[in-house]
């Protein structure tokens, strides 16, 4: 469906569009989604926060999309109402943490002329978090990238009693092997790997499928060798430092085992730079000064880094599924366990799991092709999230889409200070805002501790058999730095 369906004539040629973010992966999310949306040109505004992207990471995140620089302003929080007004956006794209979410919720409630409002999370979301629903309920549609994740939210909202229609979207970073997909294809693919598993011959269809699909040419004294090994490093998973540590020491290993093969360490913020989650136990520090020559550290963006990638190592990053989307295999880490902690769980039948010792070899993995289409790569065409959008933004011209409005505050104008102020952080000086801060922080640490008190995570944090979670999460991070 195209953007202009909706539009209002006289010169307008399309929707007016505005992404809302602060952390470098929601810009880069918001600005590669929308990138997708043809008939549009979007614009991003970020908001100053303690968790707002560098100049040097909004350029990476901001790579290959086409949003250009005069199309992103950064205001602060304080001048976000009056910029929006000015704009008269049809729809918004809030793109940032849940608290971030709700905060600039609040701000388009104030607006005039209400837009359409949109939210989601910046790669894979399984298990669906109570919070992350919990604090977008106020948005009009919530984007989501899989089957999967689809059923798990609507799972997760008839549990906790809220209701937010949502949309499926293509992962931005996970374009590249829809062709894969096409009808003949896909059921080709499926028939011969139940065939082979009929007769015993599962390896022969790993193998089969395993194929690296064709990149685009180029001239070959322009394309460099594919043969680095990547690890998509993530600030909360694994948390504790022993575990990281078995990290550090595994890729040191590694780049030991085969000095003529890089080991890139792939990070998402240089030294002074912030990222969307707090990390602890760096693996800059955990490294140290013991790094052979061939382990090197990264700041360029994934895709520069897939460039050159025989194969990719993480956790539980999106990274997996951008390499996946290439055709870069894959091994994401069980040594630790396959946990919802670990964010983890999503690759249970992908066929990418393994353990160190696999790294070491070399012996990465292509996924099973009975997992993709339920896992972030379903056709292009099941992707119909656009089209809400247009039918939301012509139910609300025409008076029938109700305003979905951020609840006042449980504890009145303290709590919405303690709010605000423990989104901006500094950026936020208000006299309430810091009264708020020193009621609200001790109380908030104390329920915190009582909550880790217990079973990590509470049962549905520990039960692997669901895609949802209904506690909070375990994992310790704070907006403010």
């Amino acid at each position: 469906m195209s953007a202009t369906r909706v539009g209002s004539g006289g010169g307008d040629t399309g929707l007016r569009v505005i992404a809302i973010a602060d952390a470098d992966s929601f810009v880069k999310w918001a600005a590669s989604l929308l990138a997708s949306v043809p008939g549009i040109r979007p614009r991003l505004l970020l908001v100053r926060t303690p968790l707002s992207a560098s100049a040097a990471q909004e350029r990476t995140a901001l790579a290959g999309t086409g949003i250009r620089p005069d199309d992103v302003a950064r205001v602060a929080f304080r001048d976000a109402e009056r910029w929006l007004a000015q704009q008269r956006p049809d729809v918004v794209l809030l793109a940032g943490r849940g608290p971030f979410v709700r905060l600039m919720g609040r701000v388009i409630d104030a607006l005039p002329q209400r837009p359409v409002t949109v939210s989601g999370m910046p790669g894979m979301a399984i298990p669906a978090q109570r919070g992350a629903l919990d604090y977008r309920r106020h948005t009009d549609l919530l984007v989501v990238h899989s089957h999967r994740e689809q059923r798990a939210f609507a799972e997760l909202g008839r549990r906790i009693g809220v209701s937010v229609p949502t949309g499926l979207a293509t992962l931005p970073f996970a374009r590249g092997r829809e062709r894969m997909l096409a009808p003949d294809r896909a059921r080709r693919i499926t028939v011969e790997s139940a065939a082979e598993r009929a007769s015993g011959g599962g390896a022969a269809a790993s193998v089969a499928v395993a194929e690296r699909p064709p990149a685009p040419q180029a001239p070959a004294a322009s394309r460099p060798r594919a043969t680095d090994v990547v690890f998509a490093a993530q600030a909360m998973v694994p948390i504790g430092r022993p575990e990281r540590e078995k990290i550090a020491e595994l890729l040191i290993r590694a780049a030991d085992v085969d000095p003529q093969r890089r080991i890139v360490v792939k990070l998402r913020s240089r030294p002074g730079e912030v990222e969307t989650h707090l990390e602890h136990d760096p693996y800059t520090e955990l490294l140290g000064d013991r790094r052979p020559d061939n382990l090197v550290v990264s700041y360029a963006s994934m895709a520069e880094a897939l460039e050159t990638a025989a194969g990719l190592v993480t956790v539980s990053s999106t990274a997996a599924i951008e390499a996946v989307a290439l055709g870069v295999p894959v091994i994401a880490l069980d040594s630790f366990g396959v946990t919802k902690p670990l964010l983890n769980t999503v690759f249970v039948g992908s066929g990418l799991l393994g353990g160190g010792r696999e790294v070491v070899a070399g012996r990465f993995r292509q996924p099973h092709p009975d997992w993709l289409r339920d896992n972030y790569f379903h056709p292009a065409r099941e992707s119909t999230w656009w089209d809400r959008v247009e039918e939301l933004v012509a139910l609300r011209r025409a008076g029938g889409l109700p305003a979905r409005r951020v609840p006042a505050p449980r504890g009145g104008r303290l709590h919405e200070a303690w709010h605000r102020a423990s989104v901006l952080g500094r950026e936020d000086r208000s006299l309430s805002g810091a009264v708020a801060l020193a009621v609200g922080v001790p109380a908030t640490r104390m329920l915190a501790l009582r909550q880790r008190g217990g079973p990590i995570g509470g049962r549905t944090w520990a039960d692997a058999s669901t895609d949802f979670t209904l506690e909070p999460s375990p994992h310790r991070d704070s907006i403010r730095r």
